[in-house]
């Protein structure tokens, strides 16, 4: 009866490590399925490399950039949801940048684009910081000292 009862619990003791190890992989399996599907889903969208963007199946098109405008183009491109990769092409001097990019649609892209040529026509239009600080500095300098000093004295 002793062995009877002893060869039961061993058997319930197999029964339940077996099962908790078949529970674990199912764990390992998921939260690695889990993985996966988060870092796709993060690389699904913005700047991505060209493979990936070729990996989509969707129509890519690509545009030429200047490399100053890069940042101002992916602050454009992020906030109306294209998918992009930028890409130098150094066969050439000065190196050419391209930006291969896919929008959800037509209208998206173009809204971005008209966007960011807008802000790259009104940073033009600009003048100048060190412009105005060069003029201000020569309209100091033209003061005579004596109301210079008169104007700091009073400051103390």
């Amino acid at each position: 009866m002793v062995v009877k009862l002893q060869e039961e619990v061993e058997q319930k003791t197999f029964n339940i490590v077996v099962s908790t190890t078949k529970l674990t992989a199912r764990t390992i399996l998921n939260a690695g399925r889990t993985a996966i599907q988060q870092y796709q889903a993060k690389m699904a969208g913005g700047k991505q490399s060209v493979r990936m963007l070729l990996r989509q199946n969707r129509g890519v098109s690509s545009v030429e950039i200047d490399k100053t405008n890069i940042k101002g183009f992916e602050r454009y491109a992020k906030k109306y949801g294209i998918d992009y990769a930028i890409r130098k092409d150094s066969s050439e001097v000065p190196p050419r940048y391209l930006v291969f990019f896919k929008a959800p649609d037509v209208e998206a892209f173009n809204a971005a684009f008209k966007e960011y040529s807008v802000s790259l026509l009104s940073k033009t239009k600009r003048p100048s910081v060190l412009a105005k600080l060069h003029k201000l500095v020569q309209a100091a300098a033209e003061l005579p000292g004596k109301v210079r000093r008169k104007e700091q004295e009073r400051g103390l």
